[in-house]
């Protein structure tokens, strides 16, 4: 071994494994430190240099990867730790995290409190607790188990944890969907719309984490979402609107951490939701908050009961906020738009804001009625005639020169790329289409490569009661290569309920 180093120290190397969030470091089962301090596989370790430290996961390798005197290092331990090849890294144990405490009490049935929470949602952000003890978190929290009290403070804990902005007009408008539906990419259109009218709409949208594409995938095909806050300012102030990305701004970052961990695990829990949601409208400053909550068999959301439950509890909590919170039960029942992945999504858009002829009528008639209710909480038109000014807006092409500026100020607008690898799935018999399934449709348009490869996805063809004959397109799969065209293309012949068939009538 080196003699200049200490038992406790190693030379850092990059290996570039991606592991996500969660910073993870590889040592020798034979290294000094793991004798000398007695390290075993999945052990939470400090790692320090002379500028930073970070807590990862460790893990050991045998033979052939690492020397004994080197830490591994992935990604996300890289690039909190930045270091470079071959410096000194301390390893040594971490201390005691004693805010899980108090989700050992609540497993055991006792509530939440507020100090409790913002401990725990400090130390999750800080990276203290390794992806089980999160789960066990988000466990503790699921199937309801959270009174309405425990979700407020639950949502003031994540909105203290990260950056709050504010802007100096009022009202401050915001839209969000809760997702669940493939498409439905109608956020950058009412912005375009609400700003048009003179109101101010900060938009701040995540990326995917297991869907086709989120807001900022979609945007990002057509503009630069990656602003700083002073850029991002600079577009509002200059547009009333912006469409970036909310992951530069720090808003409610215990948020990102723990959706990472709720979404595999498939816990439906409306307390996690809620703050989920309203953490980030808060820390981004809005006053008012239009929530579009698709209801269907195959959405997140699947009846009128769950949504009504959802509902009270984001509105109680927001009020006890101060936002002022609408929200707007939607047809889940299929796919909003024709596509489904980033650019197939992008081109969907830009047809309504163009007023091109065959633009998909059921997005823009949703993003006119989500963005006439945001009309009428802004007081910009009276209850009741938002919808009509909102196509009003859009027929005038108003909505068009409104985006093109955002993106203008921005960074630029492009077109969408277009997939080099395209294959139409057609119907087997004649029939009438009776349902889709939007899970099996989000999958697809993953497997064929969405959203890392912008141009992959699903275009449909058809709608729920359309008639059509053998042989009739139903959906054309989009990928960037033929490898993952194929892959999509097996996973469709195995799952025909992506567009169900019947009898026709």
């Amino acid at each position: 071994m080196n003699e200049l180093l200490r038992h406790d120290q190693l030379s850092a190397r990059r290996l570039g494994i991606d592991t996500y969030r969660e910073p993870v470091v590889y040592m020798h089962v034979d290294c000094a430190v793991c004798r000398a301090e007695g390290f075993r596989a999945m052990s939470r370790v400090q790692l320090s240099t002379h500028q930073r430290s970070v807590i990862a996961t460790l893990n050991v390798v045998h033979d052939g990867i690492l020397g004994r005197e080197e830490a591994g290092l992935s990604e996300a331990a890289w690039r909190a730790l930045g270091c470079h090849d071959g410096e000194i890294v301390r390893v040594s144990h971490t201390e005691m995290v004693e805010s899980f405490s108090a989700v050992r009490s609540k497993i055991y049935g006792n509530a939440f409190t507020q100090p409790e929470l913002e401990a725990i949602i400090r130390d999750i952000t800080a990276g203290r607790y390794a992806s089980i003890e999160t789960a066990a978190f988000v466990t503790a929290c699921a199937g309801n188990r959270m009174s309405l009290d425990e979700t407020l403070a639950l949502t003031r804990a994540m909105v203290k944890a990260g950056t709050r902005l504010a802007w100096p007009e009022r009202p401050v408008l915001d839209k969000h969907s809760v997702g669940g539906l493939p498409g439905n990419r109608t956020t950058p259109i009412v912005v375009a719309i609400v700003a048009a009218n003179g109101l101010t709409i900060p938009k701040t949208s995540s990326r995917a984490i297991t869907s086709p594409a989120g807001t900022a995938d979609t945007m990002e095909v057509l503009t630069p979402v990656d602003l700083t806050l002073e850029h991002m300012r600079r577009v509002v102030e200059r547009e009333g609107g912006c469409l970036v990305w909310g992951g530069a701004m720090a808003l409610s970052p215990a948020d990102d951490i723990l959706i990472q961990v709720e979404r595999p695990l498939d816990f439906d829990s409306d307390a996690q939701l809620a703050a989920s949601i309203l953490s980030k409208k808060v820390a981004a400053g809005s006053t008012h908050l239009l929530i579009d909550m698709p209801v269907g068999p195959s959405a997140k959301i699947r009846s009128a009961a769950a949504a009504q439950s959802l509902s009270q509890r984001i509105v109680q909590t927001g009020q006890a906020l101060g936002l002022h919170v609408d929200v707007a039960q939607t047809d889940g029942s299929q796919p909003i738009g024709r596509g489904i992945g980033p650019a197939l999504e992008a081109s969907d858009l830009l047809a309504v804001l163009r007023n091109e002829r065959d633009a998909s009528r059921d997005l823009r008639e949703r993003a006119a009625t989500l963005a006439g209710r945001l009309l009428e909480l802004g007081g910009r038109t009276p209850s009741g005639s938002g919808a009509r000014r909102a196509h009003e807006t859009l027929d005038s092409g108003a909505a068009w020169e409104k985006f093109q500026a955002i993106c203008a100020a921005q960074g630029g607008l492009s077109e969408p790329p277009i997939a080099p690898y395209r294959r139409e799935v057609v119907a087997v018999a004649p029939g009438a289409v009776t349902s889709f399934d939007n899970r099996c449709l989000s999958r697809l348009a993953k497997l064929a490569g969405a959203p890392a490869a912008a141009c992959a996805g699903v275009r449909l063809h058809v709608r729920i009661r359309d008639r059509i004959v053998r042989g009739q397109p139903l959906y054309t799969v989009h990928a960037q290569t033929a490898g993952e065209l194929d892959y999509a293309l097996a996973y469709a012949s195995a799952h025909p309920q992506i567009a169900q068939l019947g009898e026709s009538p």
